[in-house]
């Protein structure tokens, strides 16, 4: 297993805030956050509903700018960036894991997993993509569509994309939310197995403490802050 590295942090975020709306109607989701989160480092992100925890995700992942602040992920500076030079800064460097699978339902396993590592202009993405299907223990499934896998052999799939193109960061986003607790178990086993062994920045964002305790480190947030960050028990 990888130990976390303290030089040159996976992610250095500095007094981030996100405020939606404008004038009388604005709200401040984000109130100032610094986060570091050296490499190699499986951190969980705890919170209620609304406290900002998925938006935090938006804006450490480049999905959402913060309004203000400092962010470097992965040795990139997302706050100078165009939104062009964003997205290609995304690519190869954040992999994403969410609740809903978000596979594409007209392509198989082995094509959902492989054709982002085409459009990235992976000589070998059929290979790679067959052999990080086999490392999450669907090397049966390559040809089967989402509608004939089950919620966790979808899961599975989702977490082979994310990985595959060996990205520093991984975000899971309530990765086992739509499964059953036995299925669950056995995709965070899968998850923290592939993490492991690429080396991977890791990030959970979680209602469930049990999980978070798997982590080197809990996060907690509270409308729109960091509540606690330490060590998990």
């Amino acid at each position: 297993m990888t130990s976390p590295n303290h030089d040159n942090p996976a992610i250095l975020a500095r007094n981030l805030k996100l405020t939606l709306g404008e004038g009388p109607a604005a709200v401040e989701i984000l109130r100032g956050i610094d986060l570091t989160v050296p490499r190699g480092q499986t951190l969980a992100l705890l919170g209620p509903s609304g406290s900002g925890k998925s938006s935090l995700m938006a804006v450490l992942t480049g999905l959402e700018r913060a309004t203000s602040g400092a962010l470097q992920v992965a040795g990139a500076d997302f706050e100078a960036m165009s939104e062009d030079a964003l997205a290609l800064a995304r690519r190869g460097r954040i992999g994403i894991v969410l609740q809903a699978f978000h596979l594409l339902p007209t392509m198989t396993a082995q094509e959902n997993v492989a054709t982002p590592l085409e459009l990235a202009g992976e000589a070998d993405a059929w290979a790679r993509a067959a052999a990080e299907l086999q490392a999450v223990g669907l090397g049966h499934r390559l040809t089967h569509y989402p509608a004939q896998l089950s919620g966790g052999e979808q899961q599975r799939v989702a977490i082979a994309r994310a990985i595959a193109p060996r990205p520093a960061l991984i975000f899971a986003d309530e990765p086992t939310g739509n499964l059953d607790g036995s299925t669950g178990s056995a995709i965070i086993e899968a998850l923290f197995s592939r993490r492991a062994q690429t080396g991977a920045t890791l990030i959970i964002i979680t209602h469930d403490k049990s999980l978070a305790g798997m982590c080197d480190r809990v996060v907690t947030m509270a409308d729109g802050v960091i509540a606690s960050d330490s060590k998990a028990t």
